[in-house]
């Protein structure tokens, strides 16, 4: 006796769920945009999932080629990261901190570490301190950790308020942040001093609070070099399998789920030129 197809995933029945359920109210551009974002969202975990299946679950290019990368996103899209093309506009900035060595690296809002993991790696000689307010993107750093090989040079923590950047003070450090706005309350050299000896990456929810970058950008520019950093797709991450998808397949493997602008600002010391 044959056996009939499969039914559908939990996943594709969830979403159909949701589609019908947005669908079901009246028409407008808003519902629609809504719906395409949700489809989108459930065909680039379908693709993530085959992602994982044909190319392992180590990062494949990038700054992180070879990071083993088998946790969850705690936030945003997985394939992306996986694949090395991750927010591919900060490479060279990435590749300037790993060849400058920095003894101390701070991550704040780190997820499920990332870019703490990833530069621990890079780093062998760096302590890189990762806090997130999120205990289970905690849980997954710390995973991520020990599977890399990094465990002991990764200190995970949680809040981090004003005086905990004294630490930048020790030695140079290197400050990633990524913080869904609040970078404008916690990036204040004049509450928090210790950012003064620190090059800071941040990316700024400008979508969030309109004008925020200028006024960051104003708020440092007297002891930091500014740079201002855009958004980047690049396929140059895609295996040569992807060549098979159709081109929306190929964009939704690198799409990384972004809703409104976050350009970066990366904000180098000046008296480090001297």
């Amino acid at each position: 006796m044959s056996q009939g197809k499969p039914g559908p995933s939990p996943l594709t029945i969830t979403v159909t769920e949701r589609a019908r359920a947005l669908l079901a109210g009246m028409p407008s551009p808003d519902v629609l945009n809504a719906t395409l974002r949700l489809m989108a969202k459930w065909r680039a975990q379908v693709l993530a999932n085959t992602l994982r299946a044909r190319s392992g679950t180590t990062v494949l290019s990038g700054p992180f080629q070879g990071m083993r990368y088998d946790v969850a996103a705690s936030e945003g899209a997985w394939a992306a990261r996986l694949l090395g093309g991750y927010e591919a506009s900060l490479a060279p900035v990435l590749e300037t901190v790993i060849a400058r060595g920095y003894p101390q690296i701070l991550d704040i809002g780190c997820a499920e570490g990332y870019y703490a993991i990833g530069l621990a790696r890079r780093m062998p000689q760096a302590r890189v301190y990762a806090h997130d307010i999120n205990p289970a993107a905690r849980a997954l750093a710390a995973q991520s950790a020990v599977a890399n090989g990094v465990a002991d040079r990764v200190i995970l923590g949680g809040a981090f308020g004003h005086p905990d950047f004294d630490l930048c003070q020790r030695a140079r450090t290197f400050v990633l942040c990524d913080i869904e706005g609040a970078e404008d309350a916690l990036l204040d050299p004049v509450a928090a001093p210790g950012l003064l000896s620190a090059d800071i990456l941040v990316e700024v929810h400008e979508g969030m609070k309109p004008g925020l970058m200028d006024r960051l950008a104003a708020r440092f520019a007297p002891t930091h070099r500014v740079t201002r950093i855009g958004r980047r797709i690049s396929g140059d991450s895609l295996p040569d399998w992807t060549e098979s998808l159709g081109d929306l397949d190929r964009l939704l493997l690198l799409w990384e789920w972004r809703s409104s602008p976050t350009p970066w600002l990366w904000l180098e010391r000046k008296e480090a030129d001297a």
